[in-house]
């Protein structure tokens, strides 16, 4: 007998018994449908349905037939948008949560010192040593290989 088991059969069964954990699913599929991952999110959902009221359930709740669900949360499913909020909604209802989409502010940039400022706009600092060094090493190095 192994000693593990399958990773899915391993979240079907915690959704079965976790309502924080189906709670915290539910809100991480619909931050994944905004976030653009369409396809990950109707797998979430799939999910969530199979392990916590069943598509019979979900199809009386929002009226539309078991295997249109089935088909719309599917891999190759294209649900229209009213159907998927139904859904959606649904599943907020079962979970006993309302999740809300806000807008949160780009994080600020910490403040400058006076100091910081004034050393981050000044110039850099010339060393004219090091300059002639250079120039001159360059000179020297051109002169050697002019050719008469």
């Amino acid at each position: 007998m192994p000693l593990t088991r399958d990773y899915k059969e391993g979240v079907l069964a915690r959704l079965k018994r976790d309502a924080d954990f189906r709670a915290a699913l539910l809100r991480e599929g619909i931050d994944v449908l905004l976030g653009g991952e369409f396809e990950i999110a109707k797998e979430v959902f799939r999910d969530y349905v199979n392990a916590t009221m069943g598509f019979d359930k979900l199809s009386k709740q929002v009226g539309i037939p078991p295997k249109s669900l089935m088909r719309m949360l599917s891999r190759s499913g294209n649900p229209q948008m009213k159907n998927l909020f139904a859904v959606i909604a649904a599943l907020q209802a079962h979970a006993g949560i309302e999740l809300h989409v806000a807008e949160i502010a780009p994080p600020r940039a910490p403040k400058r010192s006076k100091a910081r400022k004034r050393a981050a706009t000044a110039p850099p600092p010339a060393y004219p040593q090091a300059e002639a060094a250079a120039q001159g090493g360059l000179r020297e190095a051109s002169a050697k290989f002019k050719r008469p």
